[in-house]
């Protein structure tokens, strides 16, 4: 195979490209005997390229916020055109679509590599090593996921890591086994296993009211959908662990249910559950809506508690990009009234900015310690539960009123299938997924249902692409619906569909 080199960064002399193509040239060659496109013969990896394009930090902010929703500025980013999962083909019946060079004979083109110089020349500054080994190293990290190689899964990433391993000592640039070096789009997960000691590591609980941006900083930070979002209120029902991991740290946050007036037992439980977390943190933060400069009863009462367990307590003022500079003054002074914060930090949780000084200051407040995870870990969540609450959360999506909050998910199977020739665990060809709506009442099932079946088969079809997202495989998705009558107050049916008091979790 080959790589095509595109210079569209103002200001990089091509001469520097030169000596980054010494390396990327050895990449393809090892890449393409090493294997790793493993449904692809080796005749058609010959006639085989990517295109790596350096760009600057405009266009990877303007690709950025055009493809992924995100106003960042990233070191690398990848588009893959043929649909592989851990080198595999996904639709192995469909063949693959080639095009034609300029001499009318067909090629395959992997995909498209975009290289921001800047980031990766204040990578290597953070790293201590070359920049021909940070360039080296994205176009590896890229080059596999063109392939289908994945981070967001714990087992998919233990592969991604062992192959970057295997490039870049078959280039000379060998990755130290002390730091597996995977860069800030990674959130700086050092392979660090459970009970190797940090520098900083602890729990974090995540406290505010509905609605305010907790789910959104979660999903920021680990750069994957850990948590649901949406625009209605109580989104979020149970406590969700997610790890924040660097070289020094290893920060355990709590994203808890929004705090508000339960009118149900369920609801009882979603505000002691986050009245339990911020008791057993080591520290809070309090993610405030800037858009309303007086806090409410909610913070107040939240405040109030942290104040009788002497608690550290960090004030994030979310959605500061929706307002003026000038007009968080009087907001921060109204809160700053209220409790002794140990800091308080503007941020805007959709755009990530100024997400790294609230994460350096929060990382001062923990303690040295053994790490709890290890830190391929970004949840605690299983696939199994995740899956639950994206099929959840379309319903939130597609259906309005009352109802989405008197809905829950229950998985009733979950079964992987493997290839038939599966070596690993790696090598899983689908997941078939069987799940249960539970609804209040009959007209709500009618309504979830839709008519002629098409609302339940808009949210499977919506569920399904998001649950492939986070599993790297095809799922075949069947949904049922069914009515329990008050189940939000029924102990029984609480406890059977995962919603405990915290201090119960463990018996």
């Amino acid at each position: 195979m080959r790589i095509n080199i595109i210079n569209n960064c103002a200001g990089l002399d091509d001469a520097k490209i030169d000596s980054w193509k010494i390396y990327i040239d050895k990449l393809a060659v090892a890449f393409e005997e090493r294997g790793y496109a493993k449904d692809i013969p080796l005749k058609i990896m010959e006639d085989t390229y990517a295109t790596l394009t350096f760009v600057g930090e405009d266009e990877i902010r303007a690709v950025n916020e055009e493809q992924r929703g995100i106003d960042k500025v990233t070191d690398v980013l990848s588009f893959p055109i043929v649909d592989m999962n851990n080198g595999r083909l996904i639709d192995k019946t469909g063949g693959i679509d080639f095009e034609l060079d300029e001499e009318g004979n067909e090629v395959l083109n992997l995909g498209d590599i975009l290289i921001n110089p800047d980031e990766a020349y204040s990578n290597a500054d953070k790293y201590g090593h070359s920049i021909e080994r940070e360039v080296a190293f994205l176009t590896a990290h890229s080059l596999l996921h063109l392939t289908g190689y994945d981070h967001i899964d714990s087992k998919d990433e233990k592969l991604m890591i062992k192959a970057q391993k295997e490039l870049m000592s078959d280039i000379g640039l060998a990755v130290a086994d002390e730091a597996s070096e995977l860069t800030d789009h990674l959130n700086d997960n050092i392979a660090y296993p459970a009970g190797s000691i940090a520098k900083h590591c602890g729990f974090i609980s995540i406290l505010g009211r509905p609605n305010v941006g907790k789910s959104t900083f979660i999903n920021y930070i680990t750069g994957m959908k850990v948590a649901i979002v949406s625009h209605k209120p109580q989104t979020t029902r149970t406590n969700i662990r997610s790890i924040y991991n660097t070289d020094e740290s290893q920060i355990i946050f709590v994203d808890t249910p929004g705090v508000h007036k339960p009118g149900n037992k369920l609801g009882k439980i979603m505000v002691e559950n986050s009245f339990t977390s911020a008791k057993n943190a080591d520290a809070v933060l309090l993610i405030a809506d800037s858009r309303f400069i007086s806090p409410g009863a909610t913070e107040k009462r939240l405040l109030e508690l942290c104040r009788e367990h002497n608690k550290k307590v960090v004030l994030a003022v979310n959605k500061s990009d929706e307002v003026s500079k000038e007009s968080l003054l009087p907001m921060i002074a109204s809160y700053s009234d209220l409790y002794d914060f140990t800091d308080i930090v503007p941020i805007s949780a959709k755009t990530g900015d100024n997400v790294d000084v609230l994460l350096k200051v929060l990382e001062g407040l923990l303690p040295e310690g053994p790490r709890l995870y290890d830190s391929e870990y970004m949840t605690d969540q299983t696939e199994r539960t995740i899956a639950a609450e994206l099929i959840r959360e379309q319903i939130l999506h597609f259906v309005n009123q009352e109802i989405p909050h008197g809905t829950a998910v229950e998985i009733d199977s979950f079964e992987e299938q493997y290839e038939d020739n599966a070596k690993d665990e790696y090598d899983r060809k689908c997941v078939v997924i069987k799940a249960t709506i539970i609804c209040e009442r009959d007209s709500h099932k009618a309504i979830i249902i839709g008519r002629g079946g098409q609302m339940i088969k808009r949210i499977g079809t919506s569920s399904r692409i998001n649950i492939e997202r986070l599993t790297g495989c095809k799922v075949y998705l069947e949904l049922f619906v069914k009515v329990r009558e008050d189940w939000k107050n029924n102990d029984t049916l609480l406890r059977s569909y995962g919603f405990r008091p915290e201090e119960d979790s463990d018996k």
